[in-house]
């Protein structure tokens, strides 16, 4: 019998035309298009059911609230197939795979994100070789995660990057093993895939509803002015990219003191490297200790996405800022590793979250 998978087709370049503005979804073309193809009707691959969304967006335009969706789409049809595939813009595709794991809980089914850098309609595309791949992986091999397919590298959703705008192999995972490679065969590297974990039947939503959360970039010559604007309420939470491992400008006492007044006002401050390898360490240099002194939190080797996105799950939960803070440390989705066998252990504990 043929597996079924079915596919939640959100929008993103895969399936656009081009027209005179410019390339732009088309509604209708791409199930056209995948019911035309003779690959899909091979046994090899799965029966499908292509859920088509209302507007097709360009993922610039995706929001928690779209996520939100995307999570109920899958939940809604869980019991009825066998793996899932997710089409999506590149631009914020990342995000979405980091997002949706918080998400849904707990996963036995594998869930794979993809799209293209060129479009289906075009001679010359990505396009047919990730969807037939991402169809193939979410049907054929039982991984129990969310996955991020692209340019024939399989990644966790949790550790993507997207690094390139231009190359086909436009996504990376910078500080965790790829989870496949797809050549001559599709091999899985089954030792870094998580295991299935508790109830697998019972899939539950998390809705990220408290979103007042956000991101800064640190840079020679910032002002306390201007991180004090970021940091005014209603702002909960912040991920700051700071330099290396984890530095800042720490002989500027009124950026410190403004960090150290939103700390004691229960904002929760992650800080992730502007490195794209590597992790954060707050007792390597004075500059990155001076950080942890007024509150600031390593966000260890956590992706930008990856602490943006825990940071909404986490406030969602109803958690206090200390609970935030020590949960954001420890590894819940395949997001971070954990510099210890206590955190390693602990993630045990997450079931309350959900």
């Amino acid at each position: 019998m043929r597996k079924r998978v079915y596919v939640v087709y959100t929008g993103g370049t895969i399936g656009m035309i081009k027209g005179a503005s410019g390339y732009a979804p088309s509604p209708g073309y791409l199930a056209a298009r995948m019911a035309m193809m003779p690959e899909l009707k091979d046994p090899m691959l799965p029966e499908y059911t292509i859920n088509e969304y209302e507007p097709l967006l360009d993922s610039a335009n995706m929001s928690p609230a779209d996520w939100f969706k995307i999570a109920n789409d899958i939940a809604a049809h869980y019991d009825e197939y066998d793996g899932f595939v997710v089409i999506h813009g590149t631009d914020t595709m990342a995000y979405t795979a980091s997002a949706l794991p918080f998400m849904l809980k707990p996963l036995s089914k594998p869930v794979i994100i993809t799209g293209s850098q060129i479009p289906l309609c075009e001679v010359r595309n990505d396009a047919h070789e990730n969807l037939i791949t991402a169809m193939l992986i979410a049907s054929q091999y039982p991984i129990p995660e969310v996955c991020l397919l692209f340019g024939g590298k399989l990644l966790r959703g949790c550790r993507s990057v997207k690094e390139s705008a231009t190359s086909f192999e436009a996504f990376s995972s910078p500080n965790f093993p790829v989870l496949g490679n797809v050549g001559i065969d599709i091999n899985i590297n089954w030792r870094s895939v998580r295991s299935s974990k508790g109830d697998t039947q019972n899939l539950k939503v998390r809705e990220l509803s408290e979103l007042r959360v956000g991101v800064c970039r640190l840079y020679p010559g910032i002002s306390s002015e201007f991180i004090e604007n970021v940091l005014r309420p209603p702002l909960r939470g912040l991920v700051l990219e700071a330099y290396g491992v984890g530095n800042g400008p720490v002989r500027n006492k009124a950026f410190l003191d403004v960090l150290r007044k939103a700390n004691e006002r229960g904002v929760v401050m992650v800080n992730c490297t502007q490195c794209f390898r590597g992790g954060v360490d707050l007792t390597g240099y004075e500059t990155g200790s001076a950080l942890a002194d007024v509150g600031v939190i390593s966000g260890m080797d956590m992706t930008v996405e990856a602490a943006l996105t825990k940071l909404f799950y986490l406030f969602s939960c109803g958690l206090t800022s200390e609970e935030i803070k020590k949960w954001t440390q420890i590894n819940l989705r395949g997001e971070l590793t954990p510099f210890s066998e206590h955190h390693s252990q602990e993630q045990k504990r997450d079931s309350f979250l959900n």
